[in-house]
C-alpha cells in the first residue's frame, strides 16, 4: 500500500470501444491503483457497461495498452466493479448477465462513494 494512503479511488469509465484510449486509461488507472494497495471502485457507464459481460473485455484491443481483460481481472480481485443501473437497463443487461463480483447500482450509490470521506473520484 502507498505510504499514508487510506483513501478510496472511485473511477468512472464513461467510454468503451467507442473511445478506446479513454476507456483503457480508466481501466489502467484503476488496476494500477489496486496493485498499489489503494481501495478502488470502478464504475462502468455508457459503452463501458458492456465490459461487465463475460468475454467482452477480451474482445477489446488497443495497441500499446495492457489487455483490458487482465486489467479487469486485477480490479475484480481486490477492488469493486459496478455497472450503472440506467446504462445496464438501456442495454438490457441484468444481474444474471454480469461477471461474478460485478454489481449493478444507480447514481445514488455512485454519489455516496464519491462523496465519502477520503474518496477521490476520477471520470474518464
Amino acid at each position: 500500500m502507498l505510504v499514508g494512503m487510506a483513501r478510496t479511488l472511485v473511477v468512472k469509465a464513461t467510454a468503451g470501444s467507442d473511445s478506446p484510449e479513454r476507456c483503457a486509461q480508466a481501466f489502467t488507472v484503476a488496476a494500477t491503483a489496486v496493485a498499489a494497495g489503494v481501495d478502488v471502485s470502478l464504475w462502468l457507464t455508457g459503452e463501458s457497461s458492456w465490459f461487465a459481460l463475460p468475454g467482452r473485455a477480451a474482445e477489446f484491443e488497443l495497441p500499446h495498452s495492457a489487455p483490458l481483460a487482465e486489467l479487469l481481472h486485477v480490479i475484480l480481485t481486490a477492488g469493486r466493479v459496478t455497472v450503472c443501473s440506467q446504462c445496464a437497463a438501456r442495454r438490457e443487461i441484468g444481474a444474471p448477465d454480469v461477471l461474478p463480483g460485478v454489481r449493478i447500482a444507480g447514481a445514488a450509490a455512485f454519489v455516496e462513494e464519491a462523496m465519502a470521506d477520503g474518496a477521490q473520484a476520477l471520470v474518464y
